[in-house]
This record gives structure tokens, C-alpha cells and sequence, in this order.
């Protein structure tokens, strides 16, 4: 090889390497595919902590990786802030979720909702699941206390399940509300098909980890995973209101 053609090889090896250094979002996008293909990775940015990137993922889970992708790892990051411990990673996923969760249309959602809110909770929800029934009694009273209750749907089963079968009889229902009213209360609801939402509302809840029903997401965007009486849960939904 001439000096020439060496030089000019050096020097495209060496502009490679400073292009890769100078766009670490590039660099851990491709290492995070190559390990995860399909990784539905929203944005890549500069963590709080120096050296160390935040890589959010759709649906609001959060990964951290270094400059050059060839360290990842999952967990939480603290802040020590006036000596009290701050969750940063959970203060960011949960606006993302927050974000998520209320882009959901109004339409595509089944709302039992008081006179005048106070703030709203979104419940991701199956028709045959016993502790769902039991938080769904206690709506009237959620209402009362000024919390309107948003349903989506999460076939716990999946998708073809004999539990999706319900939820999209129960989307595609004339009057929405009646019809979850007569799942709720184990009660046959009519069978109909329509253009729904239930299965991307499943897929959304398994990006945002929602693992069983009733899983409650606060206007803050946290996550109370199970059943709570409404006295409880709606101190919660008003506190949260109140941080939004």
C-alpha cells in the first residue's frame, strides 16, 4: 500500500472513530439493537449523572447505557438532594407514562365520571378479574370523592382470549358503561364487534409494565399496581393531582 493510501486510511479509521465518539446517541442506539432488535427506544439523552446516558423507551421504562453502548444496565438512579434520596429514574418514567396515558382519546376509553372532577385515574382492566369487580363497586364513591375513573382494557389472558372476547363486546356496546356495569357484575354481556381499541391498549400496557389488573395510573403518571379501597385511592389520586 502507498504512504499516501495509508494516510488517507488512518485518517477515514480515525474520522470514524471521533464521529462515533461525538454522537454516543448513534453509538448506544445501534450496541442496544444489536442486543435487542426491534427495541422500541424513544430518545437517547444525557443523564444527570456525568458519563452516563438515559435511553427512554416507549411506553416510559428507562434504560442507562455509557457513551459507547457497551455498558447497559436497568435500575434505578438516585439523586442525594439536601440528604434525601430523589428517584430520578422513577420521576422520568413516570412522566413519560403520565404522557402516555393521557394521549389516550377520551373516545377510546370507557369514563365514569362525577359533575365536577377533581382529577382522574386511568385503570387498565379485565371484565372476569375478582379485585376488579370489587374496585368497580366502589366507583359511585371514587366518583363522589371527585375522582373520575378512565377504563382501558388489559386482557390478562391476551389477545383471542375468552377475556378479550368480553372487552371488545364491551368497547363495541352501544352504551359502554352499561355494558361494563354487566361484566363487572358477572353478568352476560352481548356479543359485538367493532373497530376497537382493546388490543393496542394491551400492547400499551405491557410497554409501560403493567403485569395484572387492576393496574391504576395517577395523573402523575405512578403506577399502583392492584386493588385499593376508594378512601385510599383517591387521597392518592389528589395528592398526585396536586404534584402534576
Amino acid at each position: 500500500m502507498r504512504v499516501s493510501s495509508l494516510f488517507a486510511a488512518v485518517a477515514l479509521g480515525l474520522a470514524s472513530t471521533l464521529a462515533l465518539a461525538a454522537d454516543p446517541g448513534q453509538a448506544i442506539r445501534k450496541a442496544l439493537q444489536q442486543m435487542q432488535p426491534g427495541l422500541p427506544i424513544e430518545s437517547i439523552a444525557e443523564s444527570p449523572m456525568a458519563g452516563l446516558y438515559q435511553v427512554q423507551l416507549k411506553g416510559g421504562r428507562m434504560l442507562y447505557a455509557s457513551a459507547d453502548g457497551q455498558f447497559v444496565m436497568q435500575g434505578y438512579l438516585y439523586q442525594l438532594k439536601d440528604g434525601k434520596p430523589l428517584n430520578l429514574t422513577e420521576r422520568a418514567e413516570s412522566l413519560a407514562v403520565a404522557k402516555a396515558i393521557n394521549g389516550i382519546p377520551a373516545g377510546e376509553m370507557v369514563i365514569f365520571a362525577p359533575k365536577e372532577p377533581k382529577t382522574h385515574i386511568t385503570v387498565f382492566t379485565d371484565t372476569d378479574c375478582g379485585y376488579c369487580q370489587k374496585l368497580h363497586s366502589e366507583v359511585p364513591e371514587l366518583n363522589r370523592l371527585g375522582v373520575e375513573v378512565r377504563y382501558v382494557a388489559f386482557p390478562r389472558q391476551g389477545i383471542g382470549s375468552h377475556g378479550y372476547g368480553d372487552l371488545v363486546s364491551v368497547w363495541c356496546a352501544k352504551d359502554r358503561q352499561a355494558a361494563m356495569n354487566k361484566a363487572k357484575a358477572r353478568e352476560k354481556v352481548p356479543a359485538a364487534t367493532c373497530d376497537n381499541p382493546v388490543a393496542k391498549q394491551f400492547e400499551l400496557g405491557q410497554m409501560i409494565g403493567v403485569q395484572g389488573t387492576p393496574a391504576v395510573i395517577l395523573a402523575n403518571g405512578q403506577m399502583i399496581p392492584g386493588y385499593q379501597p376508594a378512601a385510599q385511592l383517591a387521597k392518592q389520586a389528589l395528592t398526585a393531582q396536586s404534584t402534576n
